[in-house]
């Protein structure tokens, strides 16, 4: 039994391209999964050791609840024993819902909710006094301490500024018994039918009682109960005003303000919530931004008359209603239709633009005859706005979208929150203002809490800010100290979203539990790395098990445990090669222990590229973070952008250089951060930015539609002699159209049997055994070879099988020179990695013909690499920025770092204490620099 304890076991894993594995892995303690990129790492750690925990725990739900979750099929692998609980923390999993925030990932938000309900202090929005409430008791007491010996009207208050004739109101009134009410600051009898003029505001009191205020029983007994009546007529709020005087007083149950009897209602943590009806904004719903539309992208030539199509939405003219009421606009103010849009009146392209209804006169000079003619014009701008609020259509609301930009919410100044919200302050600052500052200085404020808090608010407070606080601290812990809890979820790097989720799972306290992640180093500055490693040795302590997919040094150094999956990638992988601490791990001979004990390194460049003398000159960009940059590019260089995470790197080249540079050359329509100017474009002909984001979110899509290759596999097909006298055409080959593919399974290879309470079940389909094509189809061969076998290949053997056709041959032979050599070319893109993703987009750049003045933008290209891989990887850009071309790298990873022949450093912190460049030139010129994190961790690489 003791066996089962210290290991979790696996024994027989096949899943993907595993050989029939088995491994014991210690349990609680820190275990790296490491070896060349898609040599089966994940495959072990989340398709056969997550998958197995998931399917167990489903397991244990009644068969009732488990046809409604759907089942999880069993992983290909004989047993596995001794598996804890399991929690993967991968980094695909961010919402892209716009309501997300990392506030709210983290649970801080919800906590602050509770805080500002349950401990904040109410302020008027129209005075600024602080709020008031009392109990019933209380306004007694200040109603005899204040007035006694005078008379007084007591009065609830019913309407307020509002229009109507109040007929029946008054009928109700008189029924319950009261005879007098307040009419605009007028007291008046209530008579039969009496009714006010409806098209003016009014503000209506009902009159309670009129009394002598005197110390004896008899008048308390009576103040007592016409109190309880007032604030039950006017919702918990009453007024008084003194006989024969102005003066008037509010009292109320609730938080009310003083001077103007304004009143809140008691805050709940919902009024607090931007999710919530009760707490979001009414105009923007919660989201702190609107579309509205821009007049620069209706009418982007002022000098084109509307006749040749001078209002982008509608085009040129036409004869339809539309341009009929612009006909008739244009009588109406006396021009014509094929003036320039600058010269017709103001008033007429207001109407234009913003709609309006006239009906008006004109007497034709020629008949001498009157008309009468009528405009009723909805207006370009809110017939778009219109659109995309309402349409159901995607297409629609798309076409809609292209004339609008994304505005601050005016209501709420972007901070997503009703008005009576953010008038609730603790230590004079409001949630809203709470949830922009960065984590750092957030964590820091509620340090200093509770020296701020009055006796009773730290009562109240006391456990809501420890927690508070433990929880920012775990974000400081995991290196995230620069993002603010109103950051969106979708703007966050896969790397940022993982450990975001690491910190909250590390301050749930869990124990006895698995946590499997998979590359949390991404995105993370050398510096940080330490934190994060502390961060994963903490979870390990508190009696978890920990496994890590991850390819980075320090990591590997200081784990526990090591296992290096291998030799090579693809079907040449899928086995152990070694697996021990890591100084056994050194003493194997394999591609990892090689590069962990210096025999094997990636070379520093002899000498720098010299560049072409041209530069991109960008100045002032204060996008973000980001404080007046300025930065000057030299091109036909490879060019590095680091700098600590959040310290404004991809505001910079991402949000501002590359959006701008996008519209320049292909139109793009992204919006650029804000900028002065850019000069230098001349200089190239063309950008292409490779990211990390999925080639396809459909089992459909591969390597093979992606790069185009299969569009020219299926030419080549349809060129065979039995295909052309068959007459077939390239859509024949294809596995998406009716014709060739297979019909029982329409092309998918694959058939879903749902099983009722158990998982749903994929088997081969059994018309064309898994081919996807139909019979007639699979006839045709090239070289002995059908267009199923080619998609079975790999992009090796492709590559050899087509050597001599050169359009197929030069695409694939770029897939095989970013190291992708082991995926086959029918692979479902949903199994790729980011990291081959990523290369698939670069080799379907690289094949296009490159005209030698490129610019390519890549961010973090070494995501899921292995170090043989980067190797490769800075080979195939190395021959890039040889031909000419600029490539502009930003990353993390001192070994490609060292490679640059230009850094531009970015810092000193990141978030508010970001956003400089504080160091730029040669990797030798960077280190000289002593301020700067990176010339820290290249001294050592550069040694």
């Amino acid at each position: 039994m003791k066996n089962t304890n210290e290991y979790i076991e696996v024994i027989g894993a096949r899943e993907h391209n595993l050989k029939n594995i088995d491994i014991k892995i210690p349990r609680d303690k820190l275990v790296v999964i490491t070896g060349l990129s898609g040599s089966g790492k994940s495959s072990l750690a989340f398709d056969t050791i997550y998958a197995e925990g998931q399917r167990r725990y489903i397991e244990t739900f009644s068969a009732y609840a488990r046809q409604f979750l759907g089942g999880l099929e069993r992983p290909d692998v004989d047993k596995i024993e001794g598996l804890s609980p399991v929690i993967a923390i991968e980094q695909k999993t961010t919402s892209k819902n716009p309501r997300s925030t990392v506030g709210t990932i983290t649970e801080i938000y919800d906590f602050m909710r509770l805080l500002f309900a349950r401990a904040g202090d109410a302020y008027s929005y129209k005075t600024g006094e602080k709020m008031v409430s009392y109990s019933d008791e209380q306004i007694q007491e200040l109603i005899k301490k204040d007035y006694l010996g005078k008379r007084i009207n007591i009065l609830a208050p019913i309407i307020r500024a509002r229009k109507g004739h109040y007929r029946e109101l008054f009928e109700q009134i008189a029924k319950k018994g009261f005879l007098k009410v307040r009419v605009d600051g007028e007291i008046l009898d209530i008579e039969k039918g009496m009714k006010l003029d409806r098209y003016k505001t009014h503000d209506i009191e009902v009159v309670i009682d009129r009394l002598l205020v005197e110390d004896n029983k008899a008048t308390n007994a009576r103040l007592n109960q016409s109190i309880k009546t007032a604030l039950n007529q006017g919702d918990n709020i009453m007024m008084l005003i003194p006989h024969k005087e102005e003066k008037l007083r509010y009292f109320s149950r609730d938080l009310m303000c003083p001077s103007t009897g304004i009143s809140y209602p008691v805050p709940e943590p919902n009024n607090f919530s931007f999710n919530s009806p009760k707490g979001a904004c009414p105009t923007c719903n919660g989201i702190g931004s609107l579309q509205k539309a821009v007049i620069d992208k209706i009418i982007p030539n002022p000098k084109k008359s509307i006749k040749n199509g001078g209002i982008d939405p509608q085009g040129e003219y036409k004869k339809n209603w539309f341009f009929k009421q612009l006909e008739l606009i244009a009588k109406r103010f006396d021009f014509k239709l094929t003036d320039a849009i600058n010269s017709i009146p103001e008033e007429a392209l207001e109407m234009i633009l913003y709609g309006g209804k006239e009906t008006f006169k004109q007497t034709s000079a020629e008949v001498g005859i009157t008309r009468n003619f009528k405009i009723d014009f909805e207006g370009i701008v809110p017939f778009i706005e219109n659109t995309y609020q309402q349409s159901d259509s995607s297409s629609l609301r798309r076409w809609a979208k292209k004339y609008m930009n994304k505005v601050n919410c005016p209501t709420c100044n972007g901070s997503r929150l009703q008005q009576e919200a953010l008038y609730f302050k603790i230590n004079d600052k409001n949630i809203a203002q709470l949830a922009e500052k960065d984590i750092a200085s957030l964590s820091l404020w509620f340090k200093n809490l509770p020296n701020k808090l009055s006796k009773n608010q730290l009562k109240i407070a006391e456990e809501i800010v420890k927690e508070i606080s433990t929880r920012l601290q775990f974000l400081v812990d995991v290196g995230l100290t620069y993002l603010s809890l109103n950051r969106s979820s979708k703007s966050l790097s896969g790397g940022e979203a993982q450990r975001i989720r690491l910190a909250t799972q590390i301050g749930s306290q869990l124990v006895g539990v698995l946590y499997i992640l998979d590359e949390p180093s991404i995105g993370l500055h050398q510096r940080d790395n330490e934190k994060l490693i502390n961060s994963l040795e903490a979870l390990k302590q508190i009696g978890n098990s920990v496994i890590v997919v991850e390819h980075d040094k320090d990591m590997i150094e200081r784990a526990d445990y090591v296992i290096d999956i291998g030799p090579f990638a693809g079907k040449y992988g899928g086995e152990i090669i070694s697996q021990g601490t890591p100084k056994e791990i050194l003493k194997h001979n394999t591609l990892t222990a090689q590069y962990l004990n210096g025999k094997k390194k990636i070379e520093i460049p002899k000498k720098r590229r010299e560049g072409n003398g041209n530069y991109i000159e960008l100045t002032g960009a204060t996008g973000n973070n980001l404080k007046n940059v300025s930065v000057k590019l030299p091109l036909g260089k490879m060019i590095l952008v680091t700098g600590v995470s959040g310290s404004g790197k991809s505001t910079l080249i991402n949000e501002t250089l590359y959006p701008i540079m996008n519209a320049h050359y292909f139109n793009g329509v992204k919006e650029p951060k804000p900028y002065k100017k850019i000069k230098g474009l001349e200089h190239i002909d063309k950008v292409i930015d490779i990211n990390q984001t999925p080639i396809g979110r459909t089992p459909r899509s591969n390597p093979a539609t992606y790069t185009g290759v299969f569009s020219e596999i299926r030419n080549l097909f349809t060129k065979t002699p039995e295909a052309m006298i068959r007459g077939y055409k390239p859509g024949r080959f294809s596995f998406n159209v009716k014709g060739g593919r297979c019909e029982t399974c329409k092309g998918a290879g694959l058939r879903v049997i749902e099983m009722n309470f158990l998982p749903d079940v994929y088997v081969d389909c059994e018309t064309c055994q898994g081919k996807r094509f139909n019979r007639e189809t699979l006839e045709i061969r090239y070289k002995g070879k059908s267009i199923s076998d080619v998609l079975e290949m790999t992009i090796t053997e492709a590559t050899h099988f087509f050597e001599h056709i050169p359009k197929i041959y030069r695409k694939l032979k770029t897939l095989a020179d970013v190291g992708l050599g082991y995926i086959t070319l029918g692979q479902q893109s949903t199994t790729l990695s980011g990291g081959e993703a990523q290369r698939i987009k670069l080799a379907t750049e690289l094949s296009k013909r490159d005209t030698g003045n490129t610019f390519y933008i890549l961010d973090e290209p070494t995501t899921g690499l292995h170090f043989e891989d980067i190797n490769v990887l800075m080979n195939v850009l190395n021959t890039l920025t040889d031909k000419g071309n600029t490539v502009l790298i930003i990353e993390h990873n001192m070994d490609v770092i060292k490679l640059a022949d230009y850094i531009i450093d970015i810092g000193y912190e990141g978030g508010e204490k970001g956003g400089e460049v504080i160091a730029k030139g040669t990797p030798e010129e960077i280190i000289k620099k002593k301020k700067s994190y990176t010339a820290k961790f290249l001294r050592k690489e550069l040694n």
